[in-house]
């Protein structure tokens, strides 16, 4: 019993310590980095707290504009996604810190975040996350109108989609959505009406991988919120797109812009690129 509890004291020193730290965060930023850097010295063998101290010490460094050590702490955290906490609270994290600093309007520092992931996740072998990353480097790409790296992405993201035979896996129908969802707005940018057409032709045998249209509803449901969500911000046409999709791949006859929100983009070049290829 007694070597229990003394075992269990540097955890209770590791929570104290990175509690103490958060609590100073908003007030004494600076200070709170530093007992953040505490918990790294506290802990030893890498571990729960530690991850944790250093996702706050990203987000810190975030908002005081410091990127550099910013992206050092990123580097540090990711060499604790083999081992030291799970898959899964690993995954969250990662994509919580990512959609966290996608508000940056340094394009470079984003990119520069996506690959760092990407290169950690060849020897994780967390597939989804490998996806979801590349799905955003994709969209910056896209906004930086780096079309010859997007259509890379967009190969790496359909081979991981296909199976043995070089077909579209219907099993991954929600992941093919995205990679039409995001060609689609490629090719609308590019003003290819040939090729949007042949991809509107393509992505209707995906149709077949949502087995209930409830799970189309819920997708739709989704992109609805999101673009009430970002109705002042420059997503919304984004999230308009891929709600107009959604309902062109399951044939609804419910019209997308009958909601007070979508009704004045309805004319809006970018989505009437979309709505004609039916």
């Amino acid at each position: 019993e007694y070597s229990e509890d003394s075992n269990s004291e540097p955890n209770v020193d590791l929570e104290n310590q990175y509690y103490n730290s958060k609590a100073l965060k908003e007030d004494d930023p600076k200070a709170a980095l530093s007992s953040f850097q505490k918990v790294l010295e506290l802990e030893g063998e890498k571990g729960e707290w530690g991850f944790k101290a250093l996702k706050q010490m990203i987000k810190i460094n975030f908002k005081l504009t410091n990127f550099p050590e910013m992206m050092n702490r990123y580097k540090q955290l990711l060499t604790y996604i083999r081992s030291a906490v799970t898959r899964n609270y690993s995954e969250k994290s990662i994509n919580s810190i990512l959609d966290y600093i996608s508000t940056s309007k340094q394009m470079d520092l984003l990119q520069e975040f996506y690959e760092t992931t990407l290169e950690a996740l060849k020897d994780a072998k967390n597939d989804r996350l490998w996806f979801k990353t590349n799905t955003k480097l994709g969209k910056l790409y896209l906004e930086r109108e780096e079309y010859g790296k997007l259509q890379k992405i967009l190969r790496q993201l359909h081979q991981s989609c296909q199976t043995d035979d070089g077909e579209d896996d219907l099993k991954k129908g929600t992941q093919l959505l995205e990679i039409y969802a995001l060609e689609i707005q490629m090719y609308t940018a590019q003003k290819n009406n040939k090729k949007l057409k042949a991809l509107y032709e393509q992505s209707l045998h995906i149709k077949s991988a949502i087995p209930h249209p409830l799970i189309m509803g819920v997708i739709r449901g989704k992109f609805i919120s999101n673009f009430s969500f970002y109705f002042w911000s420059p997503r919304r046409t984004t999230c308009l797109k891929y709600l107009v999709l959604a309902n062109m791949l399951m044939k609804s006859g419910i019209n997308p812009f009958d909601s007070q929100e979508a009704k004045p983009y309805k004319n809006d070049p970018e989505i009437l690129a979309m709505t004609n290829l039916v």
